[in-house]
């Protein structure tokens, strides 16, 4: 086992509840369950002693080589071990629960089986509960499974013939050997929450038999393919697009339609670094984008659960920042994210301090008013009535408190600015709430709406350009470029064309762009308040690559978007940065990443089409 595998050398399988990272190695080293944000019950990925983890792997010392790959289309990650004796593959999948209901009960489901020659297999079980602070206790059962109990936690690993579970202490562990011809080995963790002592025995019911478990491998196969039946995108990257699609899928919580940032929390930006986040939880700014990218692609039910789950949040009211709305929330929409230091935990790869919860949550950053509406105004139904005066109330509450400083979208700690692309994202909300009114004859202040939509644009032209730089800057006291606005011309406040607009691109290719890569801002220049540096962003990396091709110059943005596919890991995952080396930093899967990398192949495609009709 690999103390700290890289971060890319992982896949990620979900339920679309909770979600577990696999190693490249066949280790379950992350798990929170039932929820994204719950605590951890593997988490050897933050702490390889102490987090524990759940291992299925080839034992053949060091003799296997090891390749990861999805089942095609779906969220079914097949880890094969070659060795000289044989090939062996271990299936992982976690079956899909897409009830409104949040459930108490998960399953992670790992099938061994060989399909060339012999091979042994070995089998560690070590669950560290509540992010390895709570002991638990072990209790073999008399269909031979074990039972793991923490404080509200049950987990039961159960596994079919030839595997014999042996009790280490309070671990467990394994060794077998199957046989190509057929022989396959199941072993079923499932985890269920509730009342401590209430759940002994129970959990995942008698042992399965293998073929009810193939049984349920088939049906999982069958929910993501006639998933991905509702995608338009024909385009010429079908495989990273569609892979990124179910991502965002993975990466949304069923019971509310809460799109969340990423699976995992305290990977680092930098390795030995402090910015390491929590990212579990429901931004309102990447819930927007990420649910926008799969309206684009023909996804419109995700679209329809984040606008009911977004107005409960309006109707709620409660925020930690005191404003109508607060810049993230759980998943069941609470938004109170206490942020603590669990310094029991190293860190990956000995990066501390490791955080759970997000001090950020009562933060002002006035930007998600406009993301909000810039997804709304996408869905061709806009809900019901109850629902737009809840929005109508907003954008008005935004024209009186559009004009203040904010945290902006980069959530620095180094005080509030008038940010640019705070103040582009309030030209949004008022654009787009006067558009909806108007197409869908929704009662509005238009007058006042317009109004601020037009100090917006004003102060932005005025306050937000630096002459000397020729371009438009992070805020309106620095001439410090920032990345964010790339989305200037996406989101219509400019032409892609603009000459304004080419000579800010210009600038960011000069100063912010590293070959493909693009970094959000100098922080040597822009103070964050934070140590360290960080690497490029993943997101502006591919927000370039569609400014470029929206301003004309296909050649460049096409080679941009080829290097930016390399630094995908080996299943077409990213996290959200790229480091020096070329290597992913960050917490993972992100799906800042991965959105903005449907938007760029949309895009891409879109112009190269067009070009090639007129040169046809």
């Amino acid at each position: 086992m690999n103390e700290y595998p890289p971060i890319a050398d992982h896949g990620i399988v979900g339920d679309l509840q909770t979600a577990a990272l696999i190693a490249a190695d066949g280790t379950v080293d992350w798990w929170c369950t039932p929820r994204f944000d719950s605590p951890s019950v593997f988490a050897s990925l933050l702490d390889s002693d102490r987090g524990g983890f759940c291992r299925l792997a080839a034992d053949v010392g060091g003799d296997a080589t090891v390749r990861q790959l999805y089942l095609p289309d779906t969220a079914v990650l097949i880890t094969r071990f070659m060795a000289p004796s044989g090939v062996g593959e271990v299936v992982d999948f976690m079956p899909p629960d897409p009830s409104p209901t949040p459930s108490a009960r998960h399953r992670l489901i790992r099938v061994a089986r060989v399909v060339r020659g012999s091979m042994p297999f070995e089998l560690i079980c070590q669950p560290r509960f509540d992010y390895g602070r709570a002991a638990h206790h072990l209790t073999r059962l008399d269909d031979g499974s074990v039972l793991f109990r923490g404080p509200g936690m049950d987990l039961q690993l159960q596994a079919t013939a030839p595997v014999d579970l042996h009790p280490d202490g309070t671990d467990v562990s394994a060794r077998f050997t199957l046989h190509a011809g057929g022989e396959r080995a199941a072993v079923v963790l499932t985890s269920e929450s509730g009342e401590p002592g209430a759940l002994s025995g129970r959990p995942g019911g008698t042992t399965p038999a293998v073929d009810t478990v193939i049984t349920e491998l088939e049906a999982c196969t069958a929910f993501w393919l006639d998933w991905l039946r509702a995608s338009r995108y024909r385009g010429r990257w079908h495989e990273m697009v569609t892979r990124s699609a179910i991502t965002l899928k993975l990466l949304t919580y069923a019971p509310t339609g809460a799109p969340i940032a990423a699976a995992t929390m305290g990977l680092p930006e930098q390795i030995g670094g402090e910015r390491n986040w929590d990212y579990r939880y429901t931004w309102v700014r990447d819930a927007s984008l990420s649910v926008r990218s799969l309206i684009d692609l023909g996804f419109t039910a995700e679209a329809n659960a984040f606008r009911r789950w977004l107005r409960e949040r309006l109707d709620a009211g409660s925020t930690a920042s005191g404003e109508p709305l607060q810049i993230m929330y759980r998943v069941d929409g609470e938004p109170h994210l206490t942020e603590e230091v669990l310094d029991h935990l190293e860190g990956y790869r000995r990066s501390a301090p490791v955080r759970a919860g997000n001090a950020a949550a009562d933060q002002i950053q006035l930007d998600i008013y406009g993301e909000a509406a810039y997804a709304l105004a996408q869905a061709k139904d806009i809900g019901t009535v109850r629902g737009w005066h809840a929005f109508a109330r907003v954008i008005d509450w935004l024209t009186d408190h559009w004009d203040r400083p904010d945290e902006g979208i980069w959530e620095t700690r180094g005080g509030r600015q008038n940010f640019t692309y705070s103040r582009l994202m309030t030209w949004v909300a008022f654009d787009r709430a006067a558009k909806l009114a108007t197409a869908h004859s929704r009662p509005a202040n238009l007058a006042r709406w317009l109004d601020a939509r037009n100090a917006v644009l004003q102060q932005i032209v005025e306050q937000g350009w630096n002459e000397e730089r020729g371009a438009f800057v992070q805020h309106y006291d620095t001439d410090v470029l920032d990345a964010s606005l790339l989305l200037m011309p996406k989101v219509g406040f400019l032409t892609p064309t603009d000459p304004d607009w080419l000579t800010t691109l210009d600038a960011m290719d000069s100063e912010l762009v590293s070959d493909s890569l693009v970094y959000r801002y100098n922080p040597a220049a822009s103070p964050d308040g934070l140590r360290g540096s960080e690497g490029t962003f993943n997101l502006c990396s591919f927000l370039y690559v569609e400014a470029l091709a929206r301003a004309g110059r296909l050649n460049q943005a096409r080679y941009a978007f080829s290097k930016m596919l390399t630094y995908a890991n080996h299943v077409g995952l990213f996290a959200e940065e790229i480091g020096p080396s070329g290597e992913q930093l960050g917490n993972f899967p992100q799906a800042f990443t991965h959105l903005a990398l449907i938007d760029a192949a949309l895009a891409l495609d879109e112009e190269l089409d067009r070009a090639e009709g007129q040169t046809g």
